[in-house]
């Protein structure tokens, strides 16, 4: 390990206060950055920001566990396939073109900015939760969950094939270019599947949390054999990225008190497109 990645540090908090300010996953940053910035190859790229998002879910996560509301049932239907689909993209990265994946995650970058620019105001989230109450005042729900804070949650989760659907294809992206539909979980969760808001989001967290572990387990273990000057750059990389994080996510709820949800997710759809732009548009340079 070597200390030259020391100004990953601040780096790392600042992405981090965003990301959890804004509920996008980090190695949605963390993988363009390396790749771009530092001009890293594209798995050591993506690699890296995954293993460094799952420091950052750490404590994002156990704050949701202790709030009581994740449904674990759910979770755990949406981790047998998102799970299994991680470790297949691992394992796919491995052979497609250095080239090729940069383009995917070019892509996949748009697909995320697109994404944020379709979900759903304050007043509409509103608007669904209060739907699902009223849905649920007449007849037995399939679910009931109370918070630590005694709120109760009445709910019956409608569309659970397209939903494994969403996690399936969640789980093989984010395992082969570290960002998938993660970000988007928990308003799918919401608008089609019918479960309460602070619910979709809490369960959307924890699922996201062990799909991107699984994920990067498998990319660090693909490092520890390699080994050499591989190894050496990640956690040259991760000594820095990691702590980095773990501030950060103290201090993104912070963040999100003072700027709006919506005035956030408008300012990354603006930088995941330009960030998607730059990568498409070094390999159509590359070729001339």
């Amino acid at each position: 390990m070597s200390l030259e990645y020391w100004y990953m540090l601040p780096i790392s908090v600042l992405i981090a206060t965003i990301a959890m300010a804004s509920g996008v996953g980090g190695a949605t940053f963390f993988a363009p950055i390396l790749l771009l910035a530092l001009r890293l190859p594209p798995e050591i790229a993506i690699g890296v920001g995954l293993i460094t998002e799952v420091f950052g879910f750490t404590s994002g996560l156990t704050a949701y566990v202790r709030r009581r509301l994740v449904d674990f049932g759910l979770a755990a239907a949406m981790l047998a396939f998102s799970i299994p689909l991680a470790v297949v993209g691992v394992l796919a990265s491995k052979y497609v073109e250095p080239d090729i994946l940069k383009a995917i995650l070019g892509m996949g970058l748009l697909a995320v900015a697109f994404g944020l620019l379709r979900a759903p105001e304050l007043k509409e989230i509103q608007s669904l939760d209060n739907a699902i109450d009223e849905e649920h005042a007449t007849k037995m729900p399939e679910m009931c969950i109370t918070s630590a804070t005694g709120e109760t949650f009445r709910y019956t989760v409608c569309n659970k094939s397209i939903g494994m659907l969403v996690a399936s294809v969640d789980g093989f992206f984010m395992g082969m270019i570290s960002t998938g539909l993660g970000e988007l979980n928990s308003y799918f969760l919401l608008q089609q599947c019918r479960v309460p808001s602070k619910v979709a989001v809490a369960t959307s967290v924890f699922a996201v949390a062990l799909t991107a572990l699984a994920a990067a387990t498998g990319h660090l273990l693909r490092f520890v054999s390699a080994g050499g000057d591989t190894l050496q750059t990640v956690l040259s990389l991760v000594i820095f990225t990691a702590p980095g994080v773990v501030i950060g996510g103290q201090l993104g709820p912070l963040l999100a008190t003072r700027v709006s949800q919506r005035t956030l997710e408008k300012s990354l759809d603006i930088l995941f497109v330009m960030v998607s732009a730059l990568t498409i548009g070094q390999l159509i340079v590359k070729q001339f």
